[in-house]
């Protein structure tokens, strides 16, 4: 998947600090995301439908995950 997100346009979250532990996500064409981990971005990315990736998120904000 290194391929695909090499030339992809990353963000990271407007709450990161420089403290490092931040993910950044890119969109990617097909209706997909990638997230990888912005202190060692080429140790890969993870690729999840936006609708899934979305949903996941929504989960966590509203305290719905038991991470």
């Amino acid at each position: 998947m290194m391929a695909e997100t090499s030339a992809t346009r990353w963000r990271k979250s407007s709450r990161s600090s420089s403290g490092g532990n931040c993910v950044e996500l890119a969109l990617l064409p097909g209706g997909r995301m990638a997230v990888r981990d912005s202190k060692c971005p080429q140790a890969g990315t993870l690729v999840f439908p936006s609708t899934t990736l979305t949903a996941l998120l929504t989960s966590a904000r509203n305290g719905q995950l038991d991470l």
